[in-house]
């Protein structure tokens, strides 16, 4: 469980990183390639932590849900299980924004394009969970 939420913590906080800098750099702003890299390592030191617990929030009800879909239908399991991750990341930072005083808590997430990017991290983490922990 640990590699699926530290690739699902660390895939969100580079997406989220890239998000912010290329709107930066759309707007005329050049960073060089060394900001590009010190941001990044700065991101996933300071705002993977984070992501992290905001994951980890949505995948308690999500996982276990899905783990007990899986006893019905032990063929899907891996999708179920990917597909929780992904779901329970969207509610869980979907929560965080009704929560949060500002928009959105994490730009990239304003818009689908973004969202989807995010979770697709998240995908990947549950259908990797669900590739470890198959008996």
């Amino acid at each position: 469980m640990l590699l699926a939420w530290v690739l699902a913590a660390a895939w969100g906080s580079v997406v989220q990183t890239y998000w912010n800098l290329r709107a930066l750099v759309d707007v005329g702003v050049n960073i060089p390639a060394a900001d590009w890299l010190r941001v990044l390592g700065q991101d996933l030191l300071g705002f993977a932590p984070v992501y992290g617990g905001i994951l980890a929030t949505g995948w308690l009800i999500a996982l276990p849900v899905a783990s007990g879909l899986a006893r019905w239908w032990p063929t899907g399991r891996s999708t179920l299980l990917a597909a929780a991750a992904g779901v329970g990341m969207v509610a869980a930072v979907r929560a965080v924004d009704a929560a949060a005083p500002m928009p959105v808590f994490i730009d990239a997430t304003r818009g689908l394009p973004g969202l989807l990017a995010m979770a697709a991290g998240a995908v990947l983490a549950g259908w990797l969970y669900a590739r470890l922990s198959a008996r």
